[in-house]
């Protein structure tokens, strides 16, 4: 399984709202300038997480983009499958596709594990999660 730019996108963009929620909306614009990704996929990505229900916006010059929900609820499970669907390494482990050597195939077991696996991390981790590591890695600034 490989996630793909879009995926990884979503998961930094959702991330800088959440790292810079100040209670007011923030411009794709700026979120693109801290993230170094170009505004024009940002903004096909946003309206994925808009329609999902994941983000808010406001139109206008004082527009932009901030979490509907606290940071705390949101998984990197929930928003790496919005944008790329099953997180499964082949269909046949979440059940979407059964072949005729279903019954017998022991390779299923193999995928089957590596998924819960990933969905083991992925469905533990929230954005929360990600900013107090952020905030860990964060260079301290000294006032001298």
């Amino acid at each position: 399984m490989k996630i793909s730019t879009k995926g990884r996108y979503a998961l930094r963009l959702m991330l800088d709202l959440a790292i810079n929620c100040t209670g007011e909306y923030i411009s794709i614009k700026s979120i693109a300038a801290r993230q170094n990704i170009s505004e024009k996929y940002l903004e096909q990505i946003i309206t994925q997480l808009n329609r999902a229900g994941y983000v808010r916006s406001v139109r206008g010059a004082q527009g932009g983009y901030m979490l509907a929900k606290e940071p705390s609820e949101y998984t990197v499970g929930m928003i790496l499958r919005l944008m790329e669907g099953s997180l499964a390494p082949v269909s046949c482990a979440d059940g979407e596709e059964v072949c005729d050597r279903a019954s017998s195939c022991v390779t299923q077991e193999v995928w089957k594990k590596i998924q819960e696996a990933v969905e083991g991390v992925v469905d533990n981790i929230t954005l929360a999660d990600l900013v107090v590591r952020y905030q860990e890695k964060a260079e301290p600034i000294y006032i001298i």
